[in-house]
């Protein structure tokens, strides 16, 4: 058979073969990232920043080779996980599910709270190598634009305070999350602080 013949046809399998596999392949690897971001989501949550790479990998089940082939650094997992957390938070205003304007803004809102509560100790570890102008850290305007259509909804319908925007609401629950304490003593404030958006609704 011809030198290029022959060629060709190894070419052909070996294409035939990455078109048959790389699906499954890829399936895997994207829910063994996830996996480690989730572990990592929950040990930077429990034990703070500090959390080392071997903690994660043996939370997530993953080998070190598999956990360092998505993650070459501590630097890039924490900065995936926050860029991931910030994905998912904006995607939740566009699904969120309520019976009413006031009850979706609401459920966003706690999510929001959610994220804040749990972003902090991956943010202290990415200020250790990274600025703030870092575009990692550019989520505010992402946050805003996707709970803006919530919170117009609300206010339009006379359910929500017409006097506050986003941007303080964002600034009251942040603040409410930081504050010391377990989440059980942090809940309740953040139920009055809410129920207090509705109150003086107009």
């Amino acid at each position: 058979m011809p030198t290029s013949l022959y060629g060709d046809l190894a070419h052909l399998r070996k294409d035939v073969h990455m078109t048959n596999h790389p699906p499954s392949k890829r399936a895997d690897a994207a829910r063994n990232r996830q996996r480690i971001l989730d572990a990592a989501r929950t040990a930077f949550a429990a034990t703070g920043a500090e959390t080392s790479m071997a903690e994660i990998a043996r939370r997530s089940g993953v080998g070190s080779a598999t956990l360092y082939r998505n993650f070459a650094t501590r630097h890039e997992l924490l900065e995936a996980l926050l860029v991931n957390e910030v994905d998912e938070v904006c995607a939740a205003a566009a699904t969120v599910e309520g019976g009413s304007p006031e009850e979706r803004l609401m459920t966003w809102l706690r999510r929001f709270f959610q994220y804040v509560s749990t972003k902090r100790p991956i943010v202290l570890g990415l200020l250790e190598h990274t600025d703030t102008t870092d575009p990692v850290f550019q989520s505010r305007s992402r946050m805003l634009a996707a709970g803006e259509p919530l919170l117009s909804a609300a206010q339009d319908a006379h359910q929500i305070a017409g006097d506050l925007d986003l941007d303080q609401i964002l600034d009251l629950v942040m603040a409410i999350a930081k504050i010391p304490g377990t989440p059980e003593y942090r809940q309740p404030i953040l139920d009055a602080a809410l129920a207090g958006l509705r109150g003086h609704a107009v």
